[in-house]
């Protein structure tokens, strides 16, 4: 008797993601990567819906949020891709391409993905996955060759694969991360990249030729006890690093976000210290950073009450934050200017102490 597909990964465990529900939009089915994770999830519910953005009786159903990570573990959307552009960045990235899903297992109370959404924030995997990829490819060919160096790199153009999800955890739901790193090894002039709290060692075997950079995203470990849900130990991330740098990723680490609280920078000199004494001589040559402060929202302080309340007692303090609105019109919360900006200076002071190898590439 032929044996069950294999659905998962062994390290993404199912109490990570066991589907039970996809839903997906109409003729779905024509995209061979949508029946490819049909055949991979054989055993769910498929529930038809006209759009994956807004699912009636999931994203607008505020019951939902008490219900925030059983729906990341058990449901999965299927959409179509229909917004194919890549707009300028400058700091992780040159451009944000059009990103392959939207939403994360991961269950981090300070990601500003859910603030779109509303109420429930599973994986959307979109299936026109050939299409994005020509698009970039286009899109990278039209720029030409970087004669100039940026921020995000001084050679290749980067390319932002995972602005609204986490592409490690992607990787265990179909094809399109690895079609993706094969993407970048045939553009000449440009480079993939994208943050990860998850450490998906199936990656190790993609091959990327120095194609891709991944920024395993950092912080103190008592920390990301607290608001890290669902991800991989600190210690397992730093551990990994050496790992990927010799299969042939580009590796950076992301400390983000940076949550003050007393004693915090003390914090921080420990983490520095660790990532300095694990990582081999081959790593620390190729290693940058980025630091990012945290930035909250209102509406997503609300849902986090309804299933972590406890994270919201080192997110929402609104006695050292102050209302920002951001590029995109947005109203979130941010730490004070006149506290933030020292704070600021003095972690690369004390990052530059302990890793003086290690560039930062932007800190805000």
């Amino acid at each position: 008797m032929p044996q069950a597909p294999e659905t998962l990964p062994v390290n993404l465990p199912r109490r990570l993601l066991d589907i039970e529900t996809i839903y997906h939009e109409p003729n779905i089915e024509q995209f061979p990567r949508a029946r490819e994770i049909f055949a991979r999830f054989p055993d769910t519910e498929r529930i038809e819906v006209p759009s994956h953005w807004k699912i009636p009786g999931l994203h607008g159903n505020e019951g939902n949020a008490s219900d925030w990570l059983k729906i990341k573990r058990n449901v999965l959307v299927l959409g179509i891709r229909k917004s194919l552009k890549c707009e300028p960045n400058g700091r992780s990235s040159d451009f944000i391409a059009p990103g392959l899903s939207n939403g994360c297992a991961l269950a981090c109370p300070y990601c500003y993905v859910p603030r779109q959404k509303g109420f429930a924030n599973p994986i959307s995997t979109f299936v026109n996955v050939e299409q994005i990829a020509n698009f970039i490819g286009r899109h990278a060919e039209k720029q030409g060759m970087k004669l100039m160096p940026t921020a995000p790199d001084e050679d290749s153009w980067v390319y932002e694969l995972g602005c609204n999800s986490d592409m490690s955890i992607d990787a265990a739901i179909s094809d399109n991360v690895r079609d993706m790193v094969d993407l970048f090894k045939t553009i000449p002039n440009a480079k993939c990249t994208w943050a990860t709290k998850w450490v998906n060692r199936d990656l190790l075997d993609y091959d990327p030729q120095g194609k891709t950079r991944i920024r395993f995203s950092l912080m103190p470990h008592a920390m990301s006890k607290l608001v890290d849900i669902r991800t991989s130990p600190i210690s397992q991330r730093i551990a990994a690093i050496n790992d990927f740098v010799e299969a042939g990723y580009e590796v950076n680490v992301n400390f983000s976000p940076v949550i003050v609280q007393d004693g915090f920078l003390d914090d921080y000199d420990e983490l520095f210290a660790e990532v300095d004494d694990s990582l081999s001589d081959k790593a620390k040559a190729q290693l940058e950073a980025e630091v990012i402060f945290l930035t909250h929202n209102a509406h997503l302080h609300e849902v986090n009450m309804q299933w972590h309340p406890k994270a919201e007692e080192v997110l929402w303090t609104p006695y050292n934050q102050e209302t920002k609105v951001s590029s995109g019109g947005g109203v979130n919360v941010r730490y004070k200017v006149s506290l933030k900006q020292p704070l600021v200076a003095q972690f690369q002071q004390r990052l530059h102490a302990k890793m003086p190898y290690c560039s930062v590439r932007y800190a805000f």
